[in-house]
């Protein structure tokens, strides 16, 4: 089943962020992560307001999900954004087929 990354973030430091960024796609993708949006145009319909970006990043399952953000290769990439901005980060499995 499915899972997907749901990040929202406010970034204080789009220099160091950018660091971040250049990085933590590799780890996305030795678990399989395909991003189905990252940035972009949005708009909160409720519960206060938007955050800067907001991304979307697909798993093959919730296992390979959680495993990507505990790898040592995302906790490295981590490391670039920590003191950048703001984030919170949810795992959300997918409904069965």
């Amino acid at each position: 089943m499915k899972a997907y990354w749901i990040a929202h973030v406010d970034v204080s430091d789009a220099e160091q962020y950018t660091q971040y960024t250049q990085r933590a796609p590799a780890a996305f993708a030795l678990y399989g992560g395909r991003f189905l949006a990252r940035g972009g145009r949005s708009a909160a319909m409720e519960g206060g307001p938007a955050r800067q970006r907001n991304v979307v990043i697909e798993f093959d399952s919730y296992e390979q999900a959680v495993a990507c953000y505990e790898s040592a290769e995302y906790q490295a990439a981590k490391g670039h954004r920590e003191g950048a901005g703001q984030a919170q980060i949810i795992i959300v499995e997918g409904l069965a087929p």
